[in-house]
């Protein structure tokens, strides 16, 4: 069956390139101290203000000399001393030597560090058991970055790598994009607050705690407005009220066949309808428009469904509205089925799995069980999805597998 044959879904693709087509990055920028840049988007591209190192230094503890010097003699008198952050000042005659320390500053004139193994040391007679060559075992000035160069561009991820080299740098303060704002809430008579007792036929709303921990994994401001019961004037308000507050709106529940009613007629009334399903499971009831001048991303109802459209559908729409320019999807990988994974053609299947590599190299995909979207113990337990394509049925032991290793938002 082909993506024609499945009357009203939207491919995958299409609908996050349509997600993509109709959001624009953020302009409006925050100043902030490096400690608090971790897991921010940078606005502009960031240059070195200095040289790293900003003087030529020692990659080892030994000796400074001058290669000169040591053709001449293999024992050197030792002139004098250079410390990290105490380094050696003044004159040093010809046919010595200066005891260095790793990342110390080399002396003017020393052309060569000889490493502390090689030398037999006698007071401050130093004979050398190896010869050198000119800038052995020296860092230059620049060697690692250089002054004006651009070490990061617009657009990146702060993370634990980055943040480390702008303090090598110096950088006390860092221009970012501000954080997308996403307002958003449950729907449903029959949800009830953690903590408080279920009544007959109540269930646990689990869907704002899904959603709140991969917003903040995203680097968004997250607005959470609640439950909202179904009803239509409550459930306009909270929209409205969205909207004022924020760049999108993000729900859960109430798009589904038989509830979509209310908040459809809303988006008619208040805003605009993209799309209402694509061709995926778990959560083929997803809706995409806008209410007033925030985006809508409607989510279902059902716990996996919400993780699953949020991750698929929504990161990278947060990526791009964030200003991230450097977000990537994580990358597919291939691998052998270990079980029999179960499939009906029509929609791409993100299944629940667990991958390893065995001791030949060859990876290896296992399903979590039980696939059902209201099914979260089965999503505990995975590390990755098995995406199985939308024209592809049942799929037997043995046979290619796409994996998607879960990426920092879901670890």
């Amino acid at each position: 069956m082909g993506c024609c044959d499945t009357p009203g879904l939207m491919p995958v693709s299409t609908a996050i390139s349509t997600l993509l087509e109709n959001t624009t990055p953020l302009t409006q920028t925050d100043v902030v101290s490096l400690m608090d840049a971790q897991n921010r988007i940078t606005a502009e591209d960031i240059c070195s203000p200095i040289n790293v190192p900003p003087f030529a230094n020692s990659a080892m503890d030994g000796y400074a000399l001058r290669c000169a010097d040591l053709e001449k003699s293999r024992t050197l008198t030792m002139a004098g001393k250079s410390f990290a952050g105490i380094p050696f000042e003044g004159q040093w005659p010809e046919g010595t030597c200066i005891r260095i320390m790793t990342g110390a500053e080399v002396p003017e004139g020393a052309d060569a560090v000889i490493m502390q193994e090689q030398t037999n040391v006698d007071g401050d007679q130093i004979t050398f058991t190896a010869s050198a060559t000119a800038q052995q075992n020296i860092r230059p000035i620049g060697d690692d970055v250089k002054q004006g160069a651009v070490v990061i561009p617009k657009g990146t991820l702060l993370t634990p790598r980055e943040v480390p080299m702008l303090a090598t740098l110096g950088i006390a303060n860092v221009t970012v994009i501000r954080k997308p704002k996403v307002a958003f809430f449950s729907t449903g008579d029959e949800l009830r607050q953690v903590g408080e007792p279920l009544g007959k036929g109540e269930i646990y709303d689990s869907n704002r705690y899904t959603i709140r921990a991969m917003l903040d994994k995203m680097s968004c401001e997250a607005i959470d407005m609640g439950v909202i019961p179904d009803c239509p004037d409550q459930l306009r308000d909270a929209f409205l009220k969205a909207a004022e507050v924020s760049d999108v709106i993000v729900t859960s529940g109430g798009v589904s066949v038989g509830e979509a009613d209310y908040t459809k007629d809303i988006l008619d009334q208040e805003g605009d309808v993209g799309f209402w399903k694509i061709a995926i499971k778990p959560g083929k009831p997803f809706a995409f428009g806008t209410v007033k001048d925030a985006l809508f991303c409607g989510l279902p109802g059902n716990p996996v469904s919400v993780l699953v459209t949020l991750h698929v559908m929504v990161q990278p729409l947060l990526a791009k509205l964030g200003g991230h320019t450097q977000w990537q999807p994580t990358i597919a990988l291939k691998a052998k089925a270990a079980t029999r994974f179960k499939k009906s053609p029509g929609r791409t299947d993100y299944q629940r799995a667990v991958y390893h590599v065995d001791t030949e190299g060859q990876l290896w995909v296992s399903t979590t069980g039980n696939q059902g979207s209201g099914a979260f113990s089965s999503l505990s337990q995975a590390n990755c999805f098995a995406i199985l394509e939308q024209d592809r049925g049942h799929i037997d032991v043995n046979e290619d597998v796409t994996i998607e290793p879960f990426n920092a938002v879901l670890n």
